[in-house]
């Protein structure tokens, strides 16, 4: 770790954590320009991170002061046989960026992805996002250009299964 992120410390969140991880949420929403978007409480946080385990969150903090997370999950590549580690959220606070924390999130998740034996780590970046596609391009990271994302929400769900 150089000296831009010393005292800098990655953990993996707990309940308790909830409320900073909806903060979090709502953060990065901000910044996507999506934050009426947000429908996630404490609540369901509370049972879909920690008491179903679907995802998993990790904290950065700097000298104990929470400044960035990512909210992660394995998804499944039947060509490969195997997981993979999915990135639903990396997040720095503004004030906290261009330091080398957002790197030391995505860094300790490619080590995780590769620990755990996974196939490739995946995940989405808005079109206009020019400085995290710079930065995971920087990484090595490869747009998957021929591929379109396709969702149905909640209420389209409920629709399907009548």
């Amino acid at each position: 770790m150089d000296r831009k992120t010393e005292g800098f410390a990655i953990r993996f969140a707990e309940e308790k954590d909830v409320g900073l991880i909806l903060k979090f949420i709502k953060g990065i929403a901000e910044y996507e320009k999506m934050l009426p978007e947000v429908v996630a409480t404490e609540e369901l946080l509370r049972e879909w991170v920690f008491k179903k385990q679907s995802a998993r969150v990790i904290i950065g903090e700097l000298r104990g002061v929470p400044v960035g997370f990512s909210l992660f999950f394995h998804n499944f590549s039947t060509f490969m046989g195997r997981a993979g580690l999915y990135i639903e959220d990396i997040f720095v606070w503004p004030e906290y960026r261009g330091k080398g924390f957002g790197k030391a999130l995505f860094l300790y998740l490619a080590k995780l992805a590769h620990e755990e034996g996974c196939g490739r780590m995946e995940w989405c970046c808005l079109d206009w996002n020019q400085p995290s596609i710079d930065f995971y391009r920087s990484m090595g990271a490869r747009s998957m250009d021929g591929w379109s994302t396709y969702r149905l929400t909640k209420e389209q769900l409920r629709e399907l299964s009548e």
